[in-house]
Formats: structure tokens, C-alpha cells, sequence
């Protein structure tokens, strides 16, 4: 039996390649066949999510309490040290210095990743504006969510942290962070789904000793992961819950 595996499309184009070389170090560790599928888009992996066609997937923290509570996946391991944080930034001379600088109409510029569109129109709410006194486009990456803010047709814009420091000097030096989530402990997971289940202690001791394998810390370096950190059951509802309320 093979088994399917995907990323949230979140993730730094440059780390395209680390996913599959870690693909195919996951399926040598385990001795089984696993598939991987990525996307560019949050809605399409999420009907194919909804549709039980993966067993194993690097979730983003909002997809997290669809797969745990609905769909009877585990978080196993996470990524240590690595929080997923939010930041608004703005051209670099924009007038606008803080949040509460900007006012009503603005330009929004988003993508479709939940957990940070989410999170940036909360830190919005300091400033009084919300989806019905903002002018909002998704757009399909970080990239294009920069190049709005540099060509002057967005005001603000939400970015991952993450992938904002994956951005090239160049196009960081030309804007500049309003504001920044400190969260940390909201992040990214790997979740295991049933059909996978009786291969969770293998695929965690496995992940968890990883970096002391010579090819597995080649592979984590790829995909920008220093190492792994077990989760449990209590870690991952807090961090659920957590999301849940932001939303609600």
C-alpha cells in the first residue's frame, strides 16, 4: 500500500526540492511507499484533504483542528523553535508607521493562508478596521503580496514570518514591519491520519532522531528545519483551541 503525503503551501518555493528529498528519506526509514503531492493552493488541498486522500500531512495550525477533531489525525512532531508568527509590513515609505496609522479603505494585500490572514486582520482591529472598511486581494504567494506593496497597489500587507525572512534583502530593504504576532505557540505540524496510525511510533522516533542521522540532517537543512520536537495530544488540542478562538 502506498501512502500520500502533503504540505501546507505555505512554505518557501526555495524548499520545494528539501520536501522531496524528505519524502523519499521518510519512505527508506519506514519501508513503505509514500507519495507526495504539494499545491499552490490552500482551497484545492483542502477539498482533496476533505476528500481522506492523504495520510500523513504538514499542516498548518488552522487546517490542524479540521484534521484532529474531524478527520482523527495526530500531530506526532513539530518544528522546534519554530513559531508561526504574522507580520504587517508596508512600503518602506509609506506614511504609515503603525498599525494605527492606517485608516479606512485602505489596500490589504493577503494570500490565502487562513492562520495568517486570520491573524493579520486581528491585529487590524486596533486600529478600528476590519473586512467592511478595507479594501482586501488575495493573492497566490508572499512574493506577489511584496510586489503589491513595492508597485504602490496595496497599502499593507500580511506576511508569514517566516516567509518574509525568505525574502531577498533587496525587496525587505524596500519595506518595512508595522507589526509582528508573538504568539509561539501556534505552528506547524505533522499529522498522521488513520489509515497511517500503526506506523506513529515509527515515523516519530524516526523524525526525532533525524538530525542525528547524516542524510536526514543534510534533508532538514533543505527544508529549513533544524529538528524535531514530539507533540502530544494536550499540546495540540491547546493549540486548536487557541486558532478556534481567534477565528470565533
Amino acid at each position: 500500500m502506498t501512502f500520500n503525503l502533503t504540505v501546507s503551501p505555505d512554505f518557501a518555493p526555495d524548499h520545494i526540492s528539501g520536501w522531496y528529498f524528505f519524502n523519499t528519506w521518510l519512505q527508506r526509514k519506514l519501508g513503505v511507499g509514500i507519495h507526495l503531492e504539494l499545491y499552490d493552493s490552500f482551497d484545492a488541498q483542502r477539498e482533496d484533504i476533505r476528500a481522506e486522500k492523504f495520510d500523513l500531512i504538514y499542516a498548518n495550525p488552522y487546517d490542524a483542528s479540521m484534521l484532529v477533531r474531524e478527520m482523527g489525525f495526530q500531530a506526532v512532531v513539530k518544528p522546534a523553535s519554530k513559531s508561526d508568527e504574522t507580520i504587517i509590513a508596508v512600503n518602506a515609505e509609506s506614511p504609515f508607521h503603525t498599525v494605527e496609522d492606517l485608516i479606512s479603505g485602505c489596500r490589504v494585500a493577503t494570500t490565502d493562508d487562513p492562520d495568517v490572514h486570520t491573524m493579520g486582520m486581528i491585529m487590524l482591529e486596533s486600529a478600528d478596521l476590519d473586512k467592511n472598511n478595507t479594501e482586501i486581494k488575495q493573492h497566490s504567494s508572499y512574493v506577489v503580496v511584496a510586489k503589491n506593496l513595492l508597485n504602490g497597489d496595496a497599502d499593507a500587507g500580511f506576511f508569514l514570518k517566516d516567509a518574509y525572512d525568505e525574502l531577498s534583502e533587496l525587496i525587505r530593504s524596500k519595506m518595512r514591519v508595522l507589526v509582528s504576532s508573538q504568539i509561539s505557540v501556534v505552528h506547524h505540524s505533522l499529522l498522521v491520519g488513520p489509515r497511517m496510525a500503526e506506523h506513529i511510533p515509527a515515523i516519530q522516533t524516526a523524525l526525532l532522531t533525524m538530525h542525528d542521522d547524516e542524510k536526514g540532517k543534510g534533508v532538514l537543512e533543505s527544508m529549513d528545519i533544524e529538528t524535531w520536537e514530539p507533540m502530544d495530544s494536550e499540546q495540540t488540542e491547546f493549540m486548536i483551541d487557541l486558532i478556534d478562538t481567534l477565528i470565533d
